[in-house]
């Protein structure tokens, strides 16, 4: 028996690119298909993409459910508030990461909600964990999504966040509206939160709480799972052999370590472990970050890297193009550009004999 060709058929590659791609409605893919000759109802497309949309959240389900370390989940419980013995609330939010197979989560209590906050927290989750998973899905924060660049349909997922991702080695993905599945196991996790309130009016101060919270991440990595039968940790540690190393500490201490500042001297020269280094004029004034590496020093304007030195233990170090500026700003601004370059050449040598003797 042959089968009938349906009148949806030559448009059912379009119907699954709008609904992957965008997560178009019914209604607005029949409004799509209908100015490119399609004539059959509204309710045949509607039916289709019921249909779709159902087997996508049923493939989603097996592959979130039996992939061992190919995912996590990341949320925050904003705005939590419990009461100190003294009766005083302590506002926070709660950083929420949970492991897609073993369901082993990990929780941190913070007091905001900053990118540098977050990328914190998951190297914790990840030192807890002891391994990153393939891909991490996240909400549309605006820590991770670039709201300026995106359009409501494509998400740009920012800059920084996406740098992150490949130092740490993960794919990132941002749950799309129709399919709860992605973010379930983190959403449930909020709701778990709500068992800390039986601890309101029993600790002194924040520190205490924060010991609290960690008692409590514990604990209910030993209790039973009702999705997966098991407690998480049981299943972790099988769960953790497929989960991907932990970075460098170098790249690790690059996220994690406070940021040293140096503010740029009228010479514009910058002060690191007693010698100077130089920078662009147009920074004279300006507060830097400055990042220490093995063998040199990184410097930094607003997150984005302006020089690099290496590091040394002459008491000054110039860039040329940079002591070019300085004396056309200053001693030689009179000067032609090739006599200034001349100079400069013969300065730095001559600095360089004298720093060496």
């Amino acid at each position: 028996r042959r089968s009938k060709k349906s009148i949806l058929d030559d448009y059912k590659n379009i119907i699954m690119t709008k609904v992957d791609d965008y997560g178009a409605s019914a209604q607005a893919i029949y409004d799509f298909i209908k100015v490119k000759g399609y004539t059959g109802s509204y309710t045949t497309v509607r039916r289709f993409v019921m249909e779709y949309k159902k087997s996508c959240h049923k493939k989603a389900t097996v592959r979130f459910e039996t992939q061992l370390g190919y995912q996590a989940q990341v949320d925050w419980k904003e705005d939590f508030i419990l009461y100190n013995k003294h009766n005083e609330p302590i506002k926070f939010s709660l950083f929420l990461y949970v492991l897609g197979a073993s369901r082993k989560k990990y929780f941190e209590l913070v007091m905001d909600r900053k990118q540098d906050t977050l990328f914190q927290c998951m190297i914790h989750a990840f030192e807890y964990t002891e391994g990153i998973p393939a891909e991490i899905w996240f909400d549309n924060m605006r820590t991770v999504v670039d709201r300026s660049s995106s359009n409501g349909i494509q998400v740009k997922v920012n800059d920084k966040m996406q740098a992150f991702a490949k130092d740490m080695g993960f794919v990132i993905n941002v749950c799309k509206p129709y399919r709860p599945q992605t973010k379930g196991k983190v959403e449930s996790l909020a709701k778990l939160m709500e068992r800390l309130k039986v601890y309101n009016h029993e600790f002194e101060n924040e520190h205490e709480l924060i010991d609290i919270v960690k008692t409590f991440n514990n604990a209910i990595n030993n209790e039973t799972s009702q999705a997966i039968k098991k407690a998480p940790n049981e299943v972790w540690a099988k769960e953790k052999e497929y989960l991907r190393p932990l970075p460098s500490q170098e790249i690790i201490e690059h996220y994690t370590l406070s940021p040293i500042t140096r503010k740029v001297s009228s010479e514009s020269m910058i002060t690191y472990g007693g010698h100077k280094y130089s920078v662009p004029t147009k920074f004279i004034g300006e507060v830097l970050v400055i990042k220490p590496y093995e063998n040199s020093l990184h410097i930094y304007y607003n997150q984005k890297l302006i020089v690099i030195h290496p590091l040394s233990n002459k008491s000054l170090n110039y860039k040329e193009e940079h002591l070019i500026e300085i004396l056309k700003s200053d001693a030689l601004k009179y000067k032609e550009d090739d006599y200034i370059k001349i100079y400069a050449r013969r300065h730095l040598e001559e600095l360089d004999r004298l720093l060496e003797g």
